[in-house]
């Protein structure tokens, strides 16, 4: 990470608060002016603004990597024409006046200059170049009298470029900003039709437009687009409306009373106070095929391979730093949908949360596959997300010492946030460039200092990690672990 790296700053970025503060600007900004309309911000997306700190701001992060040089005038029109047609990112929070629920409205001086900044990494223009890029960026807060998004066109990456985007939470979950991001691109390089109704449009493109009568058109180019994620949009919706009130209802119940008394999560290094600096690293690219088979062969699911990797990353890291791991376990927040496909336009978080369990303390990978195999089979039919998702819109509602009392209860019993997308099994491009790799990062909300991302792309799976500089300096060592924890694995395999 010593590789020195640009710091180009967001025009009239906002001014940082005292260490330790709230950043109240982000909830009460410049004053909105009285004849531009608004809409009022969702309870649940007001707590998640309401989570942000300066040493934890609730921003999502991801990365598209362009195998050649990118035009940045393309990538200015693929913003204009396409991203900016959602009216949500032309879209600031503002309260009009004081003691009024906050709003959306449209920025009055909306420049996409703002919004997308070039910048060229020093030689030798390699991961550690781009990852002390990321992490700088990572503890830098948006500013709060623009809409709150920014992308970094970042050039000079392995011979191509990079489109580094930070979004905040408040304007939708990972999945929801994920079908974003894919919307922008096309299915060919030289571009596709400027109907996204055309014959072979990007699919994505027709959930963000006001008309949906086809959505049932939608839904087969996407399954056959990004299978994988076609059931990770629709299998938690659905059973939702196929469960009754009286058992929800019941189950419910049962799931807060766990959560609530649940006992606190160990002490281990990955726990501590915040500060501003974060680290980014993630892993080289998997053929996704090696880990099915590896998963085939072992009892388990791509994503029970790479969760169990990630575990025993975490152990051989706490090993190397003097922490015997023995019968450790400590939980993950685990994201989960709730939207139905046809409602992702509206954007906003529709998500709960389950809280697995990692078995960090098992040594062998095949004993620990079948244990996290086991544990996410029984949260995945609990009402756990339901509960979670609850206590989200009811945080927004409160006053926010009550909002702060949650947060930090849960933190107590959560040490890392785990989550995994499946993304398109097809090459994409954008602004005629071919994306060669996509990885992004979690925010880690109440304050917990490590996030772990999995995703895979064109028949290729990365692991990400994001971490505290405070508490973990050298993320790149649990990176390290996971690929040795999966040849062991392919090893076992084979």
């Amino acid at each position: 990470m010593a590789t020195p790296t640009p710091q180009p700053q967001e025009p009239d970025a906002s001014p940082q608060p005292p260490s330790g503060e709230p950043d109240l600007s982000l909830r009460s900004f410049a004053q909105a002016l009285p004849d531009l309309p608004t809409e009022p911000l969702r309870s649940v997306d007001y707590a998640w603004l309401r989570m942000d700190e300066p040493a934890n701001l609730m921003i999502i992060n991801g990365v598209l990597v362009f195998d050649a040089p990118a035009d940045a005038e393309r990538v200015r029109g693929v913003l204009r024409d396409r991203l900016l047609s959602i009216d949500r990112f032309r879209q600031r929070v503002v309260r009009p006046q004081q003691g009024m629920w906050p709003c959306w409205q449209a920025a009055p001086d909306f420049d996409l200059d703002h919004h997308l900044v070039e910048a060229t990494l020093p030689e030798p223009g390699d991961d550690a170049a781009l990852s002390g890029f990321i992490g700088e960026r990572m503890g830098e807060q948006l500013n709060p009298r623009r809409p709150p998004w920014v992308f970094y066109l970042i050039h000079n990456y392995q011979g191509g470029s990079a489109l580094f985007g930070r979004l905040h939470h408040c304007l939708g979950d990972g999945i929801a900003l994920m079908l974003v991001l894919l919307s922008m691109t096309d299915l060919e390089a030289e571009g596709e039709p400027a109907s996204p109704h055309a014959e072979g449009a990007n699919p994505f493109r027709l959930l963000f437009t006001k008309v949906r009568e086809d959505l049932e058109a939608v839904r087969a180019a996407t399954e056959r687009l990004m299978p994988e994620g076609m059931k990770l949009l629709l299998k938690p919706a659905q059973a939702l409306r196929e469960a009754g009130k009286l058992l929800t209802g019941v189950a419910a119940t049962d799931a807060l009373g766990r959560l609530l008394l649940r006992s606190r999560d160990p002490g281990t290094r990955f726990k501590g106070p915040l500060g501003i600096p974060k680290t980014a690293a993630w892993s080289d690219s998997l053929p996704l095929s090696d880990v099915r088979a590896m998963g085939q062969s072992l009892g388990g699911s791509v994503n029970d391979v790479l969760s169990s990797a990630a575990a025993g990353a975490l152990r051989r890291y706490l090993l190397q730093h003097g922490e015997p791991p023995s019968d450790l376990a400590f939980r993950a927040a685990v994201p989960v949908n709730l939207r139905p496909l046809g409602e992702m336009a509206q954007l906003g978080n529709r998500f709960g949360l389950v809280f697995l369990s990692l078995p960090v303390g098992i040594r062998d990978p095949v004993e620990r596959i079948a244990e996290l195999r086991r544990r996410m089979y029984a949260l995945k039919r609990s009402a756990e997300p339901m509960v979670t998702y609850g206590i989200l819109q009811a945080m927004g509602r409160s006053p926010m010492l009550v909002q702060k009392a949650v947060v930090r209860l849960i933190a107590a019993k959560t040490t890392a946030v785990l989550t995994s997308v499946p993304g398109p099994q097809e090459p994409l491009y954008l602004g005629g460039r071919h994306i060669r790799d996509v990885f992004f990062w979690v925010p880690q909300a109440g304050r917990v200092g490590l996030g772990l991302s999995i995703c895979s792309y064109a028949g290729q799976v990365r692991f990400g990690v994001t971490t505290d500089a405070g508490l973990i300096p050298d993320p790149q060592r649990i990176i390290e672990g996971f690929h040795e924890e999966l040849d062991e694995m392919r090893h076992r395999a084979s």
